[in-house]
């Protein structure tokens, strides 16, 4: 079984990926967990070019080769052969992020972008995805961390900080119209595709979506085989 988490900057999908993969095999489930841009040689050393802040005029094509590049790589690397040997796949954003981010954010065509999609994977798409939903201002107030209960100048000096700061991204630099569009294009591909998308209000606490996002995952699994060590 595929899983993805997707939703905007802040929705806490890295956390709650941890926290499922952490129950699962508390649930004697073999899981692993993976991440976009990344999980891969090739996909660490784009990463750097993706998120970093030395690379800020990126081609928005380019942007988009360079994430399926990585994609292509944890596909055939990592996804895949996972699946083919009955583990859980849990992926800290997936295809979708192309879609809303690419896409809605930086306003290329979706049908190019579907195609470079369908290369890139190979026509995989998880069984399951769910979208961390929460306002786009809610996410990026969030990721101010300290600042985030702060007066607007308190938030703006350490808005500097973090853009100074290593582990501060690309993406999370953007302004709110552009956060705003890509959390609009996440809840129209869940209003789309209902069978597979399960929306999760984000803006509770991380135990409850925990709960919550275990509650929609626990429903769908397979029954565990003999050899898995699950009852």
């Amino acid at each position: 079984m595929f899983v993805s988490l997707e939703g905007p900057d802040g929705a806490g999908k890295t956390t709650q990926a941890q926290l499922l993969v952490a129950k699962l095999e508390a649930s004697d489930r073999r899981a692993i967990l993976v991440h976009e841009p990344g999980g891969t040689d090739l996909g660490v050393h784009v990463r750097a070019l993706l998120v970093g802040r030395t690379w800020t005029a990126i081609d928005p094509w380019a942007e988009a080769l360079l994430f399926s590049a990585c994609r292509a790589q944890l596909v055939r690397e990592v996804i895949r052969p996972a699946l083919e040997q009955g583990l859980l796949v849990i992926a800290d954003r997936f295809a979708d992020s192309t879609l809303a981010y690419q896409g809605a954010g930086r306003g290329l065509s979706r049908s190019p972008l579907q195609t470079l999609i369908e290369i890139a994977t190979g026509g995989l798409q998880p069984d399951l995805t769910v979208l961390l939903d929460l306002p786009a201002e809610v996410g990026l107030a969030r990721n101010l961390g300290p600042a985030g209960g702060q007066d607007v100048a308190g938030q703006m000096a350490f808005f500097e900080e973090l853009q100074l700061a290593q582990d501060w991204n690309r993406f999370e630099d953007e302004a709110v119209a552009f956060h705003g569009r890509v959390q609009q294009a996440y809840r129209e591909m869940a209003a789309c595709d209902p069978a597979r998308w399960v929306v999760v209000d984000a803006t509770k606490g991380r135990d409850i979506v925990a709960a919550e996002v275990w509650s929609v995952v626990q429903a769908r699994l397979p029954k565990p085989s003999p050899s898995d060590g699950g009852g």
